[in-house]
């Protein structure tokens, strides 16, 4: 298994995009702390692992609050001595909006969570990484390398996380600390499912679809997919990639 005794801790792990990677580094051999807001759905991921035979912790946390995520990261190494690998995928979609209708209170938070948020994990996880030598697998989004319409604040946000990654990945490239992000094209997941809701309804999902080179909506799982490749040693030499998961939205 390719994340054998290893662990990793990962953000907005109980649902979404967070749940499909989290899944899939248990299942690939890694103790998984399960980082989130609420506290019902990280217990469910959990013990979905555990009914597979993996190992798992809940760890309810607010990545906007540094404090809360030093707690995360000291909770982490107190269960279990090391941290290897650190997925951010902890994001919020308050609203689509041109930037002339977002109330700053949706810009603040969006932010907070989808920028600030990383910043607290990369910062409070970075020297357990570099006595491990481990890596950081960010999430961005094809907002952040793009113009994609009503998306200002959000696409603000994951371009910031693009960047920091690029900064991160020299910083600490000494270290032996690798830091990756992914850029999910358009995918259903909770945090968007009203949105494919309107378009479904309002028959405009096909062109959704044609936005996409493939043709085809992406899957939580293939973006896990890419997230585990990037933790694992087959990646041993990629560091500072933007690789976008996107079905080639971003070449368009």
């Amino acid at each position: 298994m390719r994340l054998s005794e290893r662990v990793a801790i990962v953000t907005g792990g109980g649902t979404g995009l967070g749940r499909a990677v989290a899944l899939r580094c248990a299942a690939e051999g890694a103790t998984v702390v399960v980082a989130g807001r609420r506290a019902e759905p990280l217990g469910q991921v959990v013990r979905e692992i555990e009914a597979q035979g993996g190992r798992a912790l809940a760890a309810p946390t607010d990545v906007t609050a540094g404090a809360d995520v030093d707690r995360l990261v000291g909770r982490a190494l107190e269960q279990f001595g090391r941290v290897d690998s650190l997925v951010n995928a902890a994001g919020v979609l308050t609203l689509r909006a041109p930037l002339g209708a977002v109330p700053e209170a949706d810009w603040t938070q969006m932010l907070d969570v989808n920028l600030t948020g990383v910043y607290h994990c990369c910062k409070a996880a970075l020297p357990a990484l570099s006595t491990a030598r481990g890596c950081i697998v960010n999430f961005g989004s094809v907002s952040g390398m793009k113009g994609v319409p009503v998306n200002a604040a959000y696409g603000a946000a994951k371009a910031g996380v693009i960047q920091l990654t690029k900064c991160l990945a020299v910083d600490y490239a000494a270290a032996g600390v690798r830091v990756n992000v992914v850029c999910p094209g358009f995918v259903e997941t909770d945090m968007n499912r009203h949105l494919f809701a309107e378009l479904r309804t309002s028959g405009q999902i096909a062109a959704l679809e044609a936005r996409h080179p493939l043709g085809l909506i992406g899957t939580p799982d293939d973006i896990a997919n890419a997230v585990l490749f990037l933790l694992s040693d087959e990646a041993r030499w990629i560091t500072g990639v933007v690789l976008p998961v996107d079905g080639g939205m971003a070449a368009t």
